[in-house]
Protein backbone atom coordinates (compact mmCIF):
# COMPACT_ATOMS: atom_id res chain seq x y z
CA UNK A 1 0.00 0.00 0.00
CA UNK A 2 1.60 3.34 -1.04
CA UNK A 3 1.92 6.27 1.31
CA UNK A 4 -0.55 9.31 0.77
CA UNK A 5 0.42 11.29 -2.28
CA UNK A 6 -0.07 14.76 -0.54
CA UNK A 7 3.02 17.21 -0.09
CA UNK A 8 0.80 18.00 3.21
CA UNK A 9 -2.33 18.81 4.74
CA UNK A 10 -2.46 22.17 4.15
CA UNK A 11 -4.07 24.52 1.59
CA UNK A 12 -1.05 25.75 0.21
CA UNK A 13 0.33 24.94 -2.83
CA UNK A 14 4.28 24.04 -3.73
CA UNK A 15 4.90 26.42 -6.39
CA UNK A 16 7.61 26.09 -8.73
CA UNK A 17 10.56 28.72 -7.63
CA UNK A 18 10.63 31.96 -9.30
CA UNK A 19 13.66 33.31 -8.13
CA UNK A 20 17.34 32.62 -9.59
CA UNK A 21 18.98 31.17 -6.61
CA UNK A 22 15.90 28.82 -5.80
CA UNK A 23 15.95 27.43 -9.05
CA UNK A 24 19.27 26.94 -9.15
CA UNK A 25 19.13 25.05 -5.93
CA UNK A 26 15.82 23.08 -7.12
CA UNK A 27 18.16 21.90 -10.20
CA UNK A 28 20.75 20.83 -8.05
CA UNK A 29 18.51 18.26 -5.89
CA UNK A 30 17.41 16.84 -9.15
CA UNK A 31 21.65 16.59 -10.45
CA UNK A 32 22.21 14.93 -7.09
CA UNK A 33 19.16 13.44 -5.30
CA UNK A 34 17.01 13.06 -8.69
CA UNK A 35 14.29 14.66 -7.06
CA UNK A 36 13.54 18.09 -4.98
CA UNK A 37 12.79 17.20 -1.55
CA UNK A 38 9.33 17.74 -0.23
CA UNK A 39 10.75 19.63 2.70
CA UNK A 40 11.95 21.04 0.14
CA UNK A 41 9.01 22.39 -1.88
CA UNK A 42 7.01 23.07 0.89
CA UNK A 43 9.45 25.52 2.40
CA UNK A 44 9.74 26.97 -1.06
CA UNK A 45 6.15 28.79 -0.35
CA UNK A 46 7.61 31.42 1.38
CA UNK A 47 11.42 32.71 -0.78
CA UNK A 48 12.76 33.93 2.02
CA UNK A 49 11.79 30.81 4.81
CA UNK A 50 13.31 28.50 2.18
CA UNK A 51 16.36 30.30 1.82
CA UNK A 52 16.91 30.38 6.08
CA UNK A 53 16.30 26.26 6.24
CA UNK A 54 18.42 25.73 3.52
CA UNK A 55 21.24 27.24 4.74
CA UNK A 56 20.59 26.12 8.47
CA UNK A 57 20.22 22.64 7.15
CA UNK A 58 23.41 22.64 5.06
CA UNK A 59 25.76 24.28 7.53
CA UNK A 60 24.39 21.80 10.05
CA UNK A 61 24.38 18.36 7.99
CA UNK A 62 26.97 18.85 5.40
CA UNK A 63 29.65 21.86 7.00
CA UNK A 64 32.30 21.70 9.16
CA UNK A 65 32.33 19.44 12.90
CA UNK A 66 33.99 17.09 14.62
CA UNK A 67 30.04 14.81 13.75
CA UNK A 68 30.42 12.68 10.78
CA UNK A 69 27.87 13.17 8.34
CA UNK A 70 27.21 9.61 9.32
CA UNK A 71 26.84 10.45 12.47
CA UNK A 72 24.63 13.79 12.53
CA UNK A 73 22.11 11.96 10.12
CA UNK A 74 22.28 9.34 12.96
CA UNK A 75 21.17 12.04 15.53
CA UNK A 76 18.70 12.97 12.83
CA UNK A 77 17.45 9.47 13.20
CA UNK A 78 16.96 8.93 16.59
CA UNK A 79 15.49 12.65 16.93
CA UNK A 80 12.67 11.72 14.57
CA UNK A 81 12.34 7.95 16.09
CA UNK A 82 11.95 9.15 19.58
CA UNK A 83 9.40 12.35 18.06
CA UNK A 84 7.66 9.48 15.53
CA UNK A 85 8.46 11.91 12.53
CA UNK A 86 7.57 9.94 9.24
CA UNK A 87 8.89 12.34 6.80
CA UNK A 88 12.53 12.53 8.62
CA UNK A 89 12.63 9.14 9.56
CA UNK A 90 11.87 8.01 5.60
CA UNK A 91 14.05 10.87 4.50
CA UNK A 92 16.99 10.80 7.16
CA UNK A 93 16.51 6.41 7.04
CA UNK A 94 17.69 6.62 3.51
CA UNK A 95 20.64 8.91 4.34
CA UNK A 96 22.18 6.70 6.93
CA UNK A 97 21.74 4.16 4.70
CA UNK A 98 23.60 5.85 2.31
CA UNK A 99 26.27 7.18 4.59
CA UNK A 100 26.77 3.86 6.31
CA UNK A 101 26.49 1.59 2.69
CA UNK A 102 24.66 -0.84 5.50
CA UNK A 103 20.55 -0.72 4.95
CA UNK A 104 20.25 -2.59 8.30
CA UNK A 105 21.86 0.25 9.99
CA UNK A 106 19.43 2.60 8.57
CA UNK A 107 16.42 0.41 9.52
CA UNK A 108 17.89 -0.34 13.46
CA UNK A 109 18.06 3.59 13.30
CA UNK A 110 14.59 4.12 12.31
CA UNK A 111 13.25 1.32 14.63
CA UNK A 112 15.34 1.34 17.90
CA UNK A 113 18.63 2.14 17.81
CA UNK A 114 19.69 0.18 20.88
CA UNK A 115 19.99 -2.79 19.10
CA UNK A 116 22.73 -1.47 17.02
CA UNK A 117 26.32 -2.43 17.82
CA UNK A 118 28.31 0.78 17.52
CA UNK A 119 30.69 2.27 19.74
CA UNK A 120 30.31 3.93 22.46
CA UNK A 121 30.77 7.48 21.55
CA UNK A 122 28.10 6.68 19.03
CA UNK A 123 26.20 5.10 21.67
CA UNK A 124 26.58 8.42 23.94
CA UNK A 125 25.59 10.34 21.25
CA UNK A 126 22.45 8.89 20.70
CA UNK A 127 21.63 8.75 24.22
CA UNK A 128 22.27 12.23 24.48
CA UNK A 129 20.34 13.20 21.77
CA UNK A 130 17.28 10.99 22.72
CA UNK A 131 17.06 11.99 26.08
CA UNK A 132 17.54 15.96 24.76
CA UNK A 133 14.16 15.16 22.57
CA UNK A 134 12.38 13.81 25.42
CA UNK A 135 13.33 15.21 28.72
CA UNK A 136 15.00 18.07 27.73
CA UNK A 137 14.99 18.78 31.35
CA UNK A 138 16.62 16.73 32.70
CA UNK A 139 19.93 17.15 30.52
CA UNK A 140 22.80 18.61 32.93
CA UNK A 141 26.64 18.96 33.55
CA UNK A 142 27.06 14.93 34.39
CA UNK A 143 25.09 14.42 30.49
CA UNK A 144 27.71 16.92 29.07
CA UNK A 145 31.02 15.51 31.35
CA UNK A 146 30.21 11.80 29.61
CA UNK A 147 30.26 13.34 26.26
CA UNK A 148 33.77 14.72 26.73
CA UNK A 149 35.15 11.66 28.80
CA UNK A 150 34.10 9.84 25.53
CA UNK A 151 36.49 12.52 23.11
CA UNK A 152 33.47 15.22 22.37
CA UNK A 153 35.12 18.68 22.15
CA UNK A 154 33.04 21.51 23.32
CA UNK A 155 32.11 22.62 19.82
CA UNK A 156 30.80 18.88 19.14
CA UNK A 157 29.16 19.19 21.84
CA UNK A 158 27.54 22.73 20.55
CA UNK A 159 26.99 20.77 17.00
CA UNK A 160 24.96 17.91 18.63
CA UNK A 161 22.45 20.33 20.19
CA UNK A 162 22.37 22.26 17.05
CA UNK A 163 21.00 19.37 15.35
CA UNK A 164 19.33 17.71 17.84
CA UNK A 165 17.28 21.29 17.98
CA UNK A 166 16.87 21.48 14.57
CA UNK A 167 15.05 17.59 14.10
CA UNK A 168 13.06 18.60 16.80
CA UNK A 169 11.50 21.78 15.22
CA UNK A 170 11.67 20.04 11.53
CA UNK A 171 9.46 17.35 13.18
CA UNK A 172 6.95 19.77 14.58
CA UNK A 173 6.41 21.13 11.06
CA UNK A 174 6.65 18.08 8.98
CA UNK A 175 3.95 16.53 12.39
CA UNK A 176 1.97 19.84 12.16
CA UNK A 177 1.56 20.06 8.32
CA UNK A 178 1.06 15.90 7.92
CA UNK A 179 4.06 16.33 4.99
CA UNK A 180 4.56 13.17 3.20
CA UNK A 181 8.42 12.09 2.11
CA UNK A 182 9.24 11.64 -1.54
CA UNK A 183 8.11 8.05 -2.34
CA UNK A 184 11.67 7.64 -4.00
CA UNK A 185 13.02 7.59 -0.55
CA UNK A 186 11.77 4.12 0.34
CA UNK A 187 14.04 2.36 -2.40
CA UNK A 188 17.32 3.90 -2.09
CA UNK A 189 20.31 2.75 -0.61
CA UNK A 190 19.12 -0.64 -0.06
Amino acid sequence: MPQPAHLWKLDIPSPDPTEEDLKKYWAKCVEKLGMVPNVIRAVSTNPRKARAFISMYNELMLGESGLSKLEREMVAVVVSSANRCYYCLVAHGQAVRQYSGDPQLGEMMVMNYRVADMPARQRAMLDFAWKLTLSPFDVGDADRQALRALGFSERDLYDLCDVVAFFNMSNRMAHGTEMMPNAEYHAQSR
